[in-house]
């Protein structure tokens, strides 16, 4: 997956009316505020490959989230839900999927560690075209001051 295709999913909503893209992006910064995320930015350091078969995904898994990873993640499904949205609510597992449709099993290793730093968090558009997923960023908010 190119690189810049490389994000790590808080909430996934499934299919969105085009129409509420522009209400969607307009949460992020009550969303930002909700989770107190306003002195540094989040750093995580991915240390663990993991397949997944029922999405048939390759993931990257971080060492040790920190807890304000999961305030964010709580912070961003209870603005979605809160204005009508209905996010996945399966229980949160920080991860950045780096290949799909990966068949083959395997089983979870470590991975030599990778530190990542995230200032900001986006609402990324995923539409799949015949060659694969297409991610666009409609909308972005500040995690830390800017």
């Amino acid at each position: 997956m190119p690189a810049e295709q490389l994000h790590l999913t808080l909430a996934f909503l499934g299919a969105v009316p085009a129409a509420r893209l522009a209400e969607l992006a307009a949460l992020a910064p009550a969303a930002a505020r909700a989770a107190g995320l306003t002195d540094e930015p989040l750093v995580l350091t991915f240390g663990r490959l993991e397949r997944w078969s029922a999405p048939q995904v390759l993931c990257v898994l971080p060492v040790r989230p920190p807890e304000a990873l999961s305030a964010l993640a709580r912070a961003v499904v209870g603005t979605l839900v809160a204005a009508g949205f209905a996010p996945d609510l399966k229980p949160f597992r920080p991860h950045v999927t780096v290949a799909r449709k990966v068949v083959r099993p395997s089983e979870p290793a470590p991975i030599a560690p990778v530190r990542w730093r995230f200032e900001r968090f986006a609402l990324i558009e995923s539409r799949t075209l015949e060659r694969g997923p297409v991610y666009s960023v409609v909308g972005t908010c500040p995690l830390c001051g800017e």
